[in-house]
């Protein structure tokens, strides 16, 4: 029984459920990015390059295929998702740059400094 006690609160530490979470947007964006760079990218890319089709592009060593254009498609889906990944964190690091930049109320002068500057103001008078 203190096993499955241990295991409970190691699942319900809040880094588990924070893993858990940012693997599952994280295979949902990676859906996206590969949705993008399969049926928008690569297109483009193929036109650019004469009509290529990347996945189609391989090399037959004796009996075994070599499909080296998945891997470059591959590549580019990296390079995709890593550029979409900077450009995130970019505009989340901007905005908390910006809070941050707030400026804060300034802190009211206690009251002991207020009264010295009064009894300062007073002798020199």
């Amino acid at each position: 029984m203190g096993m499955m006690k241990e295991f409970k609160e190691f699942a319900m530490k809040g880094n588990v459920i924070d893993l858990a979470v940012g693997v599952v947007i994280g295979g949902a964006f990676g859906a996206i990015v590969s949705a993008v760079v399969d049926n928008i990218l690569m297109p483009v890319v193929g036109i650019i390059t004469g009509g290529i089709n990347f996945d189609a592009l391989s090399v037959k060593v004796g009996d075994a295929e070599l499909k080296y254009g998945m891997a470059i498609s591959a590549f580019v889906k990296f390079i995709a998702i890593a550029l979409f990944l900077f450009l995130v964190i970019k505009a989340i690091n901007s905005a908390k740059k910006k809070e941050e930049a707030a400026p804060a109320a300034p802190a009211p002068t206690p009251e002991d400094i207020t009264l010295l500057r009064e009894i300062r103001d007073a002798l020199k008078k």
